[in-house]
Formats: C-alpha cells, structure tokens, sequence
C-alpha cells in the first residue's frame, strides 16, 4: 500500500510539472481589394506596403499564397495599441487592442481591431479582414 501511495505522489509530481504552455494571439490577415473586388497584391497595383506600430517601428509582414497579409506578432500586451498602414496611394490608422488570455495556459487574445480616421471600407470576413483601397 505504501509502494502505491508513493507511485501515485510521484505520478501527480511528474504530471504537475509539465512543460509550460502560451497561447499566442490568432493572427491578423488583411485582403487588399478595389470597388470591383479585385485582389491589388495579385493584380500588382499595391506593390509596396509597410505598417508600423505607435513607436515607428516596423512589423513583420507575410504575404501568403492567396495575396492576403499576415501581421506577424501583434497582440501580445494588455491594452491597446497603435499601427499605421502606408502604401504608394494610401495611408491609415488602426488600432489591436488586446488582453491576458483567461484559461489553462499564459498567453494573450485579441479583443478588438479599430480602423480610424479614413474612409475605408472593412469587413470582418471569416479568419480576414477585406479591406477596399481606392
């Protein structure tokens, strides 16, 4: 019974001293379109692009195999923050506002995307936001 007792503390050690775990924010994908929902990476009109968060800093940005964009680690703070999106023909603001992650593991979640300040229009398609650039 002793050899039992001690197998089953042991277990509960080695099982209660697993790996941490992180929950990384979900990314952020944006489609560039004209009025007649035409991709502009695909059809070469938007070209050169950056965006930059509040401190003119640059983010990552990876364009996929379908033409869309990827912000690569964004959201990993509490509160919010700003971006600005620049390109050859148009300029805007947005902004990620984000928290701690409230479950099993550390980590944070995006709570809310804001666009600001320009006459754009966003929709919040299903994993992507499509973004009308004029």
């Amino acid at each position: 019974m002793k050899k039992i007792f001690l197998f089953l503390v042991m277990a509960f050690l080695f099982t209660a001293c697993a790996e941490d775990c992180y929950n990384a924010p979900l990314p952020i994908v944006f489609e560039f379109v004209n009025s007649n929902d035409e991709n502009l990476i695909a059809n070469g009109t938007l070209t050169v692009y950056s965006i930059q968060d509040e401190n003119n800093v640059s983010l990552q940005l990876t364009k996929t195999d379908d033409n869309k964009v990827i912000l690569e680690k964004v959201g990993a703070y509490n509160g919010t923050k700003n971006y600005t999106f620049y390109s050859s023909f148009k300029v805007f603001d947005f902004s990620i506002q984000s928290s701690e992650f409230k479950g099993g593991c550390d980590g944070y979640q995006i709570n809310k995307l804001t666009f600001t300040g320009v006459d754009i229009d966003v929709t919040d398609e299903k994993g992507y936001y499509k973004i009308v650039l004029e």
